[in-house]
C-alpha cells in the first residue's frame, strides 16, 4: 500500500486494524473470526480510562468489520482479583475483606451479587450507554469452568524458567521463590496471602502456605493454613505476569491494547505466550493514562475518578466517544471542563462531514470524516442535526433556573439560533443546565489579543460596568471598535470567543443584556 493511499476511514484506528491484519497474514493464522479483548478491573470504581480500553478495542473491531472480517469484542472482568484497598466513598466495613477475591465479597450497597459484580456493572452500564457491543466474560466463571486449566498446567510446569525470565525482564525476583499462581486459601478465603511453593503435575495440585503478605503498601495477615489446591477444581488465579498470556491462548485473542502502567506485565506475558504456550501474542497498542487537571493519574484510590455515568450528566455519549477516538497516544489531562469544547468539536466534525464547513486540506477532510464515522460507531446519521452552542446554553441556563427548558428554548427562538423547538435540543439544554448548576466557573478560553483590541475591551468593560446601562449595547460595541481602529467584525468575534469560546453566536447586544452586562464586564476584564 502506497504512502498516499488512505487506509479504511483514514484514522489511527484503521491503521491499527490494518497492521493487525498484516501481522495475522504473516503468521498464517485463520482470520475467520478475529477476537479483540479489553480487560476490566473490578476492584475499584471504573473511570473514563477503564471505559476507554473497551471503547478503543471496539473501534478496532469496527475497522476489521469495515475491512470485511468478522470480529468480536470480549470484555473480560478480572473479578477474581483481590481487594487491595477500600475505594474512596466505600464503607470501612470492607476492611475485613482485604485480599479476598472481589467476587467473593458481598456488595456493600446490596444491589449486586458481589462487590466485583457491582464494579463490573458500572463499567458495563457505561459501555451500554455509549453504544458499545461486547461479549462479557468473568474471571470467576472462567476459572470455575476450568477454561484456563491447560494453560495453568503448562505455566506451572515451566515455573522455574518463567520465574527466571521475570527476574531478567523486569527485575522481580518473587516468582523465583513462589509459583505464579495464587489459590484462594481454603481457611480464610484470602488470595494473595496464599503463596504456592510446589506443583504436583500428575495430580494438578499446588501446595501453598497462607502467611502475611505485602499487598500494595499494606501488610495483610495470613491465617497460617498449609494446604493444597486442585488447579481445575479449587478456586485460584494466575498472577498478572502470566495470566494475560493464558487468556490470550485460551480465548484466541488477536488484539489487546494496554496502559503504560502495566508495560512490565505485558512484556512478560508476551514472552510467556510466545515461548511457553506457543501462542503468538496479540497485536498491541500502548496508550497513556488520563491525568486530572493537576497532572495526577486518574485513579480509583486517589478518589479523582471521572465515571461515564457522571460525565453523561453533562455531555452526550458522542462527547465520550470523540474524546476516546480522537487519538490514542500521549498523556492527556481530563476534566469535566473539557465537555463544552468536545460538544462543539463534534458539531464541527458533523459540519465537515456534511460539507457545511469547507477545508482545503484533503487529508484533514478524510481524517475528520473518518473520526466522525467512528464517533457514530460507523453508522453515521443521514443528515446533520440542528447545532446549538453548548456554552451558549450554559450561559442561558445560569439565567433561567425555573422552567429552564421552555425559557431557554424561547431565547434560542428569539435569537434566531433555531427555527423550532426539538426534543434533541431539549436534551442538550438539560445537560447544559446540569453543567451550569454543578460548575459555576467555566474554563478561561485562551485567545491571542493585540494591544488595540485590549484597549477597546478595557473601554467596553467600563461602559458595561457603568451604573447607567448603555441605551444600545450592540451600537456601543460597534462604536468602541471603530474609535480604537479595530475592525468591528474582528471585535465581535473576539467577544464571542471570550464569552462563548466560539467565533460566532446570537446577536451580542441582547445576549449581553440577558446574561447581565456587569457579569460580562467581569469576564472581559480577565482579558485586558
Amino acid at each position: 500500500m502506497s504512502e498516499t493511499e488512505t487506509i479504511g476511514k483514514g484514522t489511527w484506528i484503521d491503521k491499527l486494524a490494518h497492521e493487525l491484519l498484516e501481522r495475522e497474514k504473516s503468521l498464517g493464522r485463520n482470520v475467520d473470526l478475529i477476537k479483540v479483548e479489553s480487560g476490566l478491573g473490578a476492584s475499584g470504581v471504573p473511570h473514563i480510562g477503564s471505559l476507554g480500553d473497551a471503547v478503543r478495542a471496539y473501534g478496532v473491531k469496527l475497522a476489521l468489520e469495515n475491512f470485511g472480517y468478522k470480529s468480536e469484542l470480549i470484555a473480560y472482568s478480572d473479578d477474581l482479583d483481590g481487594l487491595r484497598k477500600i475505594p474512596e466513598g466505600f464503607p470501612d466495613s470492607l476492611e475485613e475483606h482485604i485480599a479476598k477475591p472481589v467476587s467473593l465479597i458481598p456488595d456493600p450497597f446490596g444491589c449486586h451479587e458481589s462487590y466485583g459484580m457491582h464494579m463490573s456493572s458500572i463499567l458495563l452500564d457505561g459501555l451500554d450507554k455509549v453504544g458499545i457491543k461486547y461479549e462479557f466474560r468473568r474471571a470467576i466463571d472462567t476459572y470455575k469452568q476450568g477454561l484456563l486449566k491447560d494453560q495453568i498446567h503448562t505455566i506451572l510446569q515451566n515455573s522455574t524458567k518463567i520465574g527466571d525470565k521475570i527476574s531478567e525482564l523486569v527485575g522481580q525476583e518473587k516468582f523465583q521463590k513462589f509459583l505464579p499462581y495464587f489459590p484462594v486459601c481454603a481457611n480464610c478465603s484470602k488470595l494473595y496471602t496464599a503463596e504456592s511453593t510446589e506443583y504436583l503435575p500428575d495430580e494438578r495440585k499446588v501446595i501453598y502456605n497462607c502467611h502475611d503478605a505485602e499487598i500494595g503498601s499494606n501488610m495483610v495477615k495470613g491465617c497460617g493454613h498449609h494446604g493444597e489446591a486442585d488447579i481445575s477444581k479449587d478456586l485460584g488465579k494466575l498472577a498478572w505476569k502470566v495470566e494475560f498470556a493464558a487468556r490470550w491462548a485460551a480465548f484466541d485473542i488477536r488484539f489487546e491494547a494496554y496502559g503504560k502502567d502495566i508495560m512490565d506485565s505485558v512484556k512478560v506475558n508476551d514472552w510467556v505466550s510466545d515461548e511457553i504456550l506457543n501462542y503468538p501474542h496479540p497485536h498491541h497498542v500502548k496508550y497513556e493514562m488520563f491525568l486530572d487537571k493537576g497532572g495526577k493519574k486518574i485513579s480509583k484510590s486517589l478518589g479523582n475518578v471521572i465515571t461515564a455515568q457522571k460525565w453523561l450528566e453533562f455531555g452526550d455519549p458522542k462527547s465520550i466517544l470523540l474524546l476516546l477516538y480522537k487519538r490514542i497516544t500521549g498523556a492527556r489531562e481530563l476534566g469535566f471542563e473539557d465537555i463544552p469544547s468536545l460538544m462543539a468539536e463534534y458539531n464541527e466534525l458533523e459540519d465537515i462531514y456534511f460539507g457545511k464547513i469547507k477545508l482545503d486540506n484533503q487529508a484533514k477532510i478524510t481524517k475528520s470524516k473518518g473520526l466522525y464515522e467512528y464517533v457514530n460507531l460507523l453508522s453515521p446519521p443521514k443528515e446533520s442535526s440542528t447545532h446549538v452552542n453548548y456554552r451558549l446554553l450554559i450561559e442561558l441556563s445560569k439565567i433561567f433556573k425555573e422552567d429552564r427548558s421552555q425559557r431557554v428554548m424561547k431565547k434560542l427562538l428569539d435569537y434566531g439560533v433555531i427555527k423550532e423547538s426539538q426534543p434533541e435540543i431539549e436534551k442538550i439544554i438539560e445537560l447544559a443546565g446540569n453543567y451550569a448548576d454543578e460548575f459555576d466557573q467555566q474554563e478561561k478560553t485562551e485567545i491571542e489579543i493585540d494591544d488595540l483590541t485590549k484597549k477597546a475591551l478595557l473601554e467596553l468593560t467600563g461602559a458595561l460596568d457603568a451604573e447607567e446601562e448603555p441605551e444600545d449595547i450592540q451600537n456601543t460595541i460597534y462604536q468602541i471598535a471603530k474609535s480604537n481602529d479595530v475592525q468591528p467584525r474582528d471585535f465581535f468575534k473576539t467577544l464571542y470567543q471570550i464569552i462563548l469560546g466560539t467565533s460566532r453566536g446570537p446577536k451580542i447586544g441582547p445576549f449581553i443584556s440577558d446574561i447581565g452586562r456587569k457579569k460580562v464586564a467581569k469576564t472581559i476584564s480577565e482579558y485586558t
